[in-house]
């Protein structure tokens, strides 16, 4: 089945009424309510609904495995060169990576000047206001590029394009963007490009229902040292500040089958490290019917594979199981690195936050995996002034910090998102109260992470070789298995290679050494 006869049958083709021109068009728009917006979106897209959205069956999902660019659209981008900016977190850079695919199948070529650009896209993040103001502030930097080039094509696209109130924004206000769609139909770009140069009017399709698992994408990956590899999309976990669910809908995983054959295929390329990815992707093979085969079955047939460093990211701890510690417990490609979110240090807190687990039982957690990587290094998520935390609460985050000794930790202010549970809550931490305990939480992190960095002076540790450091062209710069950042003197032809290097001096977040041999091949 190709992709036209997918979208006949699913019903996802239809046809649209356009006025005939684009001012007619924009004129129409002004005068529209939210509602009348419905038929704009390719599906009826629903704003983020806690209630309707646990009701996701798993029936909706397909898995497709012949994706290929349509005859009549190969060779659309002769002549032409795309952009996209990205916003957010790896699952968006992979997306990116999906997307320049595409383009590049269809004949574009990339560049990275937007005034050069006959196609710019904004790969968008709806996780925190702060992102999407960002964007909107870009939206109107690009307003003088398009008012000089017409026939330049404008898009929004990734997690923002899924919130009904951020369409109705740009639909009203940003009237000369060209295109807006989703998460889940990012393999319907040659159609929606088609479909923005032949239309006048904005080309908006973003879709309500479950995106589709859809094999054998094309990608243009970033070098050949790192790669990305999406395993599952969606999360099921509802945690009540974040969007996520309503933007990438539910969990659904990869067939493994699928994903060992591009970790082959990349190791064969010559790639040195692999980060699964997932919004929960240690949600891992929850959703199969036909068999039971989790995050650890599946990390165990990988370490068999000939690549030197496999990781992953992100973990829910609710669904850290002892089967995948036990697998990560094996080492060799595995590295001995795990991000694991905990949000807060407070029950109460947890519970506000719809984590589904404890503080005991996160430590318990906590315990479980030392003991059996006793030199895991562990990095985490942590949100100060969530509704109602009380200095007590706060302290108790604290504590669990001094407790489990991470290496590092993204923390943040709470912010709220609109259509979430927890953005129907009170906000009753004053922002200064929430500044004060950041700080207070970002010196406590510093100072943890100082102490663990000292101690690698005088050790030697591999390096992945990714590049020039971005301070000084002199100096190359690489992470450990353990994901620290370490800057020495070197070769360039070590760029791309493992290599060993002793430890001279710690810094809070960096590492500065000497290579103690030539660049090396690890397996």
């Amino acid at each position: 089945m190709n992709e036209k006869q997918r979208l006949e049958q699913t019903g996802q083709i239809q046809t649209a009424d356009h006025p005939t021109d684009k001012k007619s068009a924009l004129d129409a728009l002004k005068k529209k309510t939210s509602k009348d917006y419905e038929k704009y979106f390719t599906s009826v897209f629903i704003p983020p609904n806690l209630k309707e959205a646990k009701k996701r069956g798993k029936e909706e999902v397909k898995y497709f495995k012949d994706f290929t660019i349509p005859e009549q659209f190969r060779g659309m981008g002769e002549g032409r060169k795309f952009y996209i900016r990205t916003y957010g977190c790896q699952m968006n850079e992979h997306d990116t990576e999906v997307m320049a695919g595409i383009f590049m199948a269809l004949g574009y070529e990339p560049t990275d000047r937007p005034e050069d650009a006959n196609v710019i896209l904004l790969n968008t993040c709806a996780i925190r206001e702060n992102a999407e103001n960002k964007v909107f502030g870009e939206i109107g930097h690009l307003k003088p590029l398009k008012q000089n080039n017409p026939d330049l094509l404008l898009g929004v696209c990734g997690c923002m394009s899924q919130e009904e109130s951020v369409v109705n924004k740009i639909l009203k206000q940003y009237q000369y963007v060209d295109m807006i769609f989703g998460t889940h139909n990012i393999h319907r770009l040659p159609y929606i490009l088609h479909e923005a140069y032949m239309s006048k009017e904005m080309v908006v399709e973003v879709w309500s229902k479950e995106g589709d698992v859809i094999e054998n994408l094309p990608k243009a990956r970033r070098g050949n040292i790192k790669a990305w590899v999406n395993i599952m999309y969606g999360c099921d976990k509802f945690c009540t500040y974040c969007i996520v669910p309503y933007t990438r809908g539910k969990e659904r995983s990869r067939r493994p089958e699928d994903i060992i054959q591009e970790v082959r295929h990349l190791a064969a390329q010559g790639y040195k490290e692999i980060t699964l990815l997932g919004q929960n992707v240690n949600a891992y093979g929850k959703d199969f019917t036909d068999m039971k085969y989790g995050l650890g079955d599946l990390m165990d047939e990988l370490r068999k594979i000939d690549i030197p460093r496999i990781r992953f990211t992100t973990s829910h701890p609710r669904d850290f199981d002892d089967r995948l510690i036990e697998v990560l417990a094996k080492r060799g490609n595995l590295v001995e690195h795990i991000h694991l979110p905990v949000q807060s240090g407070s029950t109460e807190i947890l519970k506000l936050m719809g984590r589904k687990y404890t503080r005991e039982e996160y430590l318990e957690l906590v315990r479980k995996i030392k003991a059996a990587i006793p030199d895991v290094a562990l990095t985490t998520d942590i949100i100060v002034g969530f509704p109602n935390e009380t200095e007590e609460q706060f302290e108790e985050t604290l504590s669990l910090y001094r407790e489990v000794e991470f290496d590092s930790a993204y923390t943040f202010i709470y912010s709220p998102r609109e259509g979430t549970p927890a953005a129907k809550m009170v906000d009753n931490v004053s922002m200064e109260v929430k500044k004060e305990r950041l700080q207070r939480l970002n010196a406590l992190v510093n100072e943890i992470s100082a102490r663990k960095m000292k101690e690698y002076e005088g050790k030697v540790v591999e390096v992945l070789v990714e590049g020039e450091s971005k301070n000084n062209p002199d100096v190359l710069a690489g992470y450990t298995r353990k994901n620290k950042l370490v800057n020495f003197i070197g070769p360039k032809s070590a760029i791309g290679k493992l290599v060993k290097v002793r430890i001279t001096e710690a810094k809070t977040w960096t590492l500065n050494g000497e290579m103690v041999e030539e660049a090396i091949e690890v397996k």
